[in-house]
């Protein structure tokens, strides 16, 4: 087989793809179904996002100072163990069957459904254990080519992606460029900020469905601080790159990093302590957020100065070449949708949860078995969880967002609620008393008043079984409307810089979380400090490197992620208020602690050397030469 290939122009740079004259990625762009014309024509945008608020003209005119700063960071992969993979069969009436390593298995059924033109009832997706998610589990990637290669050769087909395919095809974060222009007052005050953000999503808008395909990252342009006028614009851009998607808190470590670090900038500017320009800035109960989301019940304040006094901020550090830089930033419940569980009891008193969302390693079946637990006062070991399928439940809620506690979670806590009225109504009926008189404690049913020591679990639902057959409550949990309230997020990271070579090394991370009740608190640390490492790794290694297009990262060797021997000492601190969405006033937790930890290792290099590198990994290579270049001539 002899092929001629011709070479077509190229554009790789999202600023280059988005000026007068650029080569498309995509010239019938238009015509895509489902393609949202933005505001404006620009070459290879598909995507562009404005908000506002004040009168930023104004703002600039009364600021005593106005500093601009732009910032870059890398194409990032989830770096998950497992790779893609997927089993497809089809049987002869034409039903097919699929098991995949896929977050979201009502999304994929209704997005296969569409892409193939075959009605949604003769497809099943078996839900199965993810191994590792991060956000980029969420797509078709090869289960449609599975589908074509089982429906010729009739036999069922199953496909693994490579890890090198991985870092070809996966959808990976965003490289990104943020510019921030900021007013500001002598005193400090942020008074104006005008921020242009710039997606770079590849060469197709991968895992990215929606009305409006790109990255809500870009409504954090404002931070954690109160800034009356301000005009913010995101961009998505069309480049000849690898296609990226979702990866955990998608865009908003690109845009914190760049907003936490030109804080630090202005800061330095001003003369004035990081911690108080920021102490001076923070949001209020009430204020709205870009995108029109109002935040409430804000603990901004208590986890920063929570985590300044767990870092030492004020105390002096211990050497030279030793610095320390703070993150700060936020995360709502996001996403919206539908979640659903069943709960049953058996005459031997078991309990059984039934749901269809998977686990993709981070304890959420535990966590559900926990919240079952607290209502029915078993041991959760007593409490066992079934998995169902795309035909269990006509839809559920995906991992993703940080919403399952506050979604699956709500739809068991219910669902649990109700299946404990109907015990205690049983456990009533069996003790000659009112329900409103019996009391459940520790599995066991007893009566307020009367000479019956009381009843097991097992008992009441025994006989609840005999009278009115298996006990077993369904229940659906809806969004509807987004809550207010944030879980805020407060890093400050201790660093130390060898001048000769350039190697920065992470001494310490300190980590201040704003949480709700803690129901596990194993895999509530754990997130935390998973997070925490991965927003290290992204920091100073972390990085899918390309050449004219091409990936030369070609394995998780090449794609340097942190071990073990690269960990600093990780620090928590809970600064605790039980007011968020999720069940027992739970706070979402899965995503935050990789949010700023980049800009808090950013700014602790700049303090302990005085250098200040604006593009994302903060290699040994950039350090030493940005280290050379400052040094005055000899």
């Amino acid at each position: 087989i002899e092929i001629d290939y011709e070479e077509l122009p190229a554009v790789f740079d999202p600023r280059e793809a988005m000026a007068p004259g650029a080569a498309l990625v995509h010239e019938e762009l238009p015509s895509y179904k489902g393609f949202h014309p933005p505001p404006e024509t620009l070459p290879n945008v598909f995507a562009i996002q404005n908000w506002a608020a004040g009168d930023l003209s104004a703002g600039f005119k009364g600021a005593d100072l106005v500093l601009e700063h732009t910032f870059r960071s890398q194409l990032a992969h989830q770096a998950y163990l497992e790779p893609h993979s997927a089993v497809v069969a089809v049987d002869g009436s034409g039903r097919i069957s699929v098991w995949a390593s896929c977050k979201a298995p009502f999304r994929l059924k209704h997005q296969l459904a569409k892409q193939l033109d075959i009605p949604k009832d003769r497809i099943r997706v078996h839900i199965v254990a993810v191994g590792g998610d991060f956000g980029g589990k969420g797509s078709l990637m090869d289960i449609p080519v599975c589908y074509e290669l089982a429906k010729t050769t009739r036999r069922p087909v199953k496909m693994v992606m490579s890890y090198a395919e991985e870092l070809t095809a996966g959808d990976p974060r965003h490289p990104s460029l943020v510019r921030l222009k900021t007013g500001v007052k002598r005193d400090g005050s942020l008074v104006a900020r005008e921020a242009e953000v710039v997606f770079n999503s590849g060469a197709y808008a991968a895992f990215k469905p929606g009305e409006i395909p790109n990255l809500g990252g870009a409504t954090h342009s404002t931070g954690v601080y109160r800034i009356p006028n301000y005009a913010i614009r995101s961009y998505g851009v069309y480049t000849n790159n690898v296609p990226c998607g979702y990866y955990r808190a998608p865009g908003q470590p690109q845009v914190v990093f760049a907003v936490e670090s030109h804080t630090d900038l202005i800061a330095r500017e001003l003369g004035m302590d990081p911690l108080e320009l920021r102490l001076k800035n923070l949001l209020k109960d009430g204020d709205k957020l870009p995108g029109g989301r109002g935040v409430d019940k804000v603990r901004c304040r208590e986890t920063l100065e929570a985590a300044a006094e767990k870092a030492g901020w004020k105390k002096s550090k211990a050497g030279k070449n030793i610095g320390r830089g703070i993150g700060v930033s936020f995360r709502h419940v996001g996403g919206s949708g539908e979640a659903n569980a069943e709960i049953s009891a058996s005459p031997d008193g078991k309990v059984t949860i039934l749901t269809a969302v998977p686990d993709t390693g981070t304890g959420t079946h535990t966590l559900l078995q926990q919240i079952a637990a607290e209502v029915l006062t078993n041991s959760p070991e007593d409490i066992q969880v079934e998995i169902g399928d795309t035909e269990t439940f006509e839809n559920d809620a995906a991992p993703g967002g940080s919403k399952i506690t506050a979604m699956s979670g709500q739809a068991v806590l219910a669902a649990a609620q109700e299946l404990r009225e109907k015990m205690t109504s049983a456990a009533a009926a069996l003790l000659g008393c009112l329900p409103g008189e019996v009391k459940l404690g520790k599995g066991r049913f007893t009566a307020a008043r009367g000479a019956k020591n009381g009843l097991s679990f097992a008992e009441v639902a025994r006989h609840a079984a005999r009278e009115n057959g298996y006990l077993r409550v369904r229940k659906s949990y809806q969004i509807k409307s987004r809550s207010p309230v944030a879980a805020f997020v407060a890093q400050i990271a201790e660093v130390k810089v060898d001048r000769e070579t350039g190697l920065l090394t992470v001494r310490r991370i300190v980590t201040a979380h704003d949480v709700g009740t803690v129901i596990n608190p194993l895999t509530h640390q754990g997130q935390i400090e998973g997070g925490v490492i991965q927003g290290l790794g992204y920091a100073t290694m972390e990085e899918v490197v390309t050449e004219g297009g091409k990936v030369v990262t070609v394995n998780l060797g090449d794609y340097r992620i942190p071990c073990t021997m690269d960990l600093p000492e990780l620090k928590t601190v809970l600064v605790e208020d039980p007011a968020g969405p999720g069940p027992f006033a739970a706070k979402q937790i899965g995503e935050n602690g990789i949010i700023a930890t980049a800009a808090a290792v950013a700014n602790a290099l700049e303090d302990a050397v005085g250098v200040r590198i604006f593009d994302l990994p903060l290699s040994a290579e950039k350090i030493y030469f940005a280290l050379k270049s400052s040094r005055p001539a000899v």
